[in-house]
């Protein structure tokens, strides 16, 4: 930082076109570049006693020092240590919080022994233990969920035991005491089922499909246990599905993905309506529990195991519990029909696209975080790991996008065989083992024998806000007829943004004035960047120490803010005020972006949020071009909430007008997966993108690095063999040009582009395709 100068030199400007387009009748660019390269800024700064009444000061564009630059993400794979589990086959793994993981369960395929032992895995440390545990401890079995209650709890429902018997019993593992619990249940018990659904939600544990009965047919009910008065709701139909996911959000029960009826891997959305019906919103009726038959059968409606004389020892080197308590009747009865379940429900059906992930290749990992689907597309025997990705759906959009591709996330030599996540939605864990003949956990015959390995993916670095901070709500402007009412408040957030950008004669208490670029400059002469005034100064074009506005300067309209929320909200801002210099007397300070980027950064400051209101106070949605200049800011002054909202945003909405602007402000913000995605993007709708106002205001110095984003090897595919190639392998799914395995994107599905239909070509160094509209819907 530097010192105050007693001259007033004039604010620093750059030349050159800016990049960013906005609405015409403001005349102003709509958007923010800014410094990236993390040049030092010292706080040591010298009070000024000779500063007018009437100077505003020029907030500097420095960013903080020591901030080190985010390179490439790639998860890491870590061995793990101690008493780890073998390879079974369904059992219930659970992230628990305080990095532990608990698996319970399952089926050891190597040795036909079905357990009921709980391990627990230490993330720090990465140690398994066998957890010795008390109390009603459950029977064996396999295909069970486990559901984190209340932080502490695991909640256990369902299965199959060694006997091929399904059960519909609950117990609850505490977490603290390692006792277990059975509590007594009332109303109408599910049928008996493996290979379910369990989803909670309010005091709520859902329950949806699996399969059941001796002939292992799929169910397709839905009920739910209130967790309150531990009474069980009636069961009603929905969809037949089992080894699918779920996820409620939205008000809506979600279902995707697993087998259907048929036995047919499905990439169906299923949804079901709960807001409204008093049957999922009131608790279930109090009923009578009927006990007849709860005594364990002597006989098995299926075959069981070759029955062991001895405790049987598993690969992982402990015996199986030889507990095997029944508390529920054998599922044997005949399938009975449920009533239609009360709400709308949809399914849509995703038919094909390039970003859309086939549900019959590899194995599939279905998790959930802040309103997106997360499908996690492992290597298998026949696909590796280049072959896979990490691709989510927006459950809002309901558009599917490509994130990752496999070799970006997946080493090779591993096979995954559980996936886990945090209840905050911000992280998720593959567990597994190596696959390759020279590792050292493989049994004599090459057999997969311990859950070794885990790899542990920060979905923040894909721009996912978590549970815990849902997407901003997106409101419309409501029509001048509509009539405003006074509305109870909706959080400190809301109540502030009431007082923003208000003159204080109005009574708002704002005593601190802030102002941007002058909304009326030539944007074709003025870059209205501090990139470019920082890139200006460090050649010596200019003072970097200018901090002083010149008083015939324009600027924006001024506006209104509260110091107090500032210091408190705005770290940098605060270091430099407890610094007591001269300056900020003047209670002035001028940031030298666009208008609309800084109303949107202050608004942020108030209440959490990056759509600033409109002239009469409405909230709007923020341009992109805005957002990606908030990204750069976030990174200018370290404000880590501030970078994660942009980034998703960013990422959910990359279109072919912002690209550009959004490739340029990731690259100056150090977000390497967001600017990979958007030069991908580039490169899909070349010919649509070099059209755009943001491609042509570029700098020189981008301009040719956005060019060579493409392999040197890549050409332009356009004409006649553009038409053959759409013929040949359908438009939007080009895999394989002339057989040289070269990775092809088709721009906007394969359509005419104005004035240059074409595909960007390369030799398969370069990662897939980036198409957002790439799914089809019936």
């Amino acid at each position: 930082m530097a010192q105050q100068q007693h001259q007033q030199p004039s604010t620093p400007a750059g030349t050159g076109n800016s990049i960013f387009g906005g609405p015409a009748h403001l005349q102003q660019p709509a958007g923010l570049l800014a410094q990236s390269s993390f040049s030092s800024f010292s706080t040591a700064l010298t009070p000024a006693s000779a500063a007018s009444s009437n100077n505003t000061y020029i907030m500097p564009n420095s960013p903080l020092k020591h901030r080190a630059a985010m390179d490439g993400y790639r998860p890491k794979v870590t061995r793990t240590l101690g008493q780890r589990p073998a390879c079974l086959v369904n059992a219930s793994v659970t992230y628990c919080g305080n990095n532990q993981i608990y698996a319970f369960g399952g089926f050891d395929q190597y040795t036909d022994e079905v357990y009921n032992h709980v391990l627990r895995l230490d993330l720090v440390s990465h140690q398994w233990n066998l957890v010795d545990n008390y109390g009603d401890i459950p029977g064996v079995r396999m295909g069970h969920t486990a559901t984190l209650y209340k932080g502490d709890k695991l909640l256990v429902f369902g299965g199959e035991n060694e006997h091929r018997t399904y059960l519909s019993d609950l117990i609850i593992f505490d977490l603290k005491t390692a006792h277990w619990t059975q509590p007594q249940v009332t109303g109408p018990i599910p049928k008996g089922r493996a290979r379910h659904a369990a989803v909670l939600h309010e005091d709520k544990l859902f329950i949806v499909g699996g399969i059941t009965g001796h002939d292992n047919y799929v169910l397709d009910d839905i009920c739910y246990l209130d967790l309150k008065t531990f009474t069980w709701s009636k069961s009603w139909r929905f969809v037949g599905r089992f080894d699918h996911s779920a996820y409620i959000w939205s008000d809506r029960v979600w279902v995707f993905g697993g087998l259907s009826e048929d036995m047919d891997k499905v990439s169906d959305l299923w949804w079901l309506d709960l807001k409204g019906n008093p049957a999922f919103e009131s608790p279930p009726h109090i009923g009578t529990l009927d006990r007849s038959g709860l005594s364990r059968s002597a006989a098995s409606p299926r075959p069981s195991y070759p029955s062991v004389q001895s405790t049987a020892v598993g690969s992982s080197g402990y015996a199986a519990n030889s507990r095997t308590a029944q508390v529920n009747p054998p599922s044997f009865h005949l399938k009975t029909y449920a009533p239609q379940a009360p709400g709308a429900i949809s399914a849509l059906k995703f038919v094909s696209g390039p970003n859309v992930p086939s549900q019959m290749q590899g194995i599939h990992f279905h998790v959930y975080s802040s309103g997106t689907l997360l499908d996690f597309v492992t290597p298998a025997a026949t696909i590796t790991s280049k072959e896979c990705s990490l691709s989510a759906l927006d459950l809002a959009a309901l558009r599917w996008q490509k994130l990752a591709e496999g070799r970006e996330i997946f080493k090779p030599g591993y096979r995954w065989h559980y996936c886990t996540m945090n209840e905050d939605g911000t992280k998720a864990w593959l567990l597994g083992c190596p696959t390759d003949p020279g590792a050292i956990d493989l049994g004599a015959n090459g057999l997969e024998e311990y859950l070794s390995d885990i790899m542990e993916i920060d979905l923040r670095r894909y721009g996912f806000l978590g549970n815990n901070m849902a997407p901003e709500p997106r409101t419309t402007r409501p029509s001048s007829r509509t009539r405003h009412a006074e509305t109870p408040s909706k959080g400190l957030g809301d109540d502030l943004a009431k007082l923003f950008n208000q003159p204080p004669e109005s009574g708002s208490g704002t005593d601190f004035i802030v102002t941007a670029l002058s909304r009326d400059f030539d944007e074709e002469e003025v870059m209205g960047s501090a990139l470019v005034h920082a890139q200006v100064d460090s050649v010596g074009d200019t003072d970097p120490d200018q901090t002083w506005l010149s008083p015939d300067t324009p600027t924006s309209p001024p506006i209104h803010v509260h110091r107090l929320i500032l210091q408190a909200r705005w770290p940098h801002f605060a270091r430099l005020w407890s610094s007591q210099m001269a300056e900020f007397h003047t209670k002035k300070m001028h940031i030298p972006e666009p208008y609309s980027v800084v109303k949107a950064f202050l608004y942020y400051l108030y209440t959490d949020r990056i759509d600033p209101p409109d002239q009469n106070g409405n909230e709007t949605t923020a341009d992109l071009a805005d957002v990606a200049g908030l990204l750069v800011m976030s990174n200018i002054y370290n404000i880590p909430h501030l970078r994660l909202l942009c980034v998703n945003r960013l990422s959910k909405e990359l279109d072919v007008d912002h690209a550009c602007i959004i490739w340029y402000c990731a690259g100056l913000s150090n977000e390497e997966w967001l600017r990979k995605r958007a030069a991908n993007f580039c490169m899909t709708h070349w010919g649509r993108i070099v059209r755009t106002v943001g491609f042509q205001r570029l700098p020189r110095n981008a301009l040719v690095e956005l060019s060579q984003e493409v392999d040197s090897e890549g050409r332009v595919v356009a004409g006649e063999e553009l038409d053959m190639m759409q013929v040949g392998f359908g438009v939007g799914g080009i895999d394989r040009v002339g057989g040289l395995g070269r990775k092809d994107s088709v721009g906007s599905g394969g359509s005419d582009q104005e004035g240059g239909r074409g595909v960007m070509e390369s030799d398969g160094h370069e990662d897939g395709e980036e198409e957002e509209d790439g799914m089809e819907m019936s």
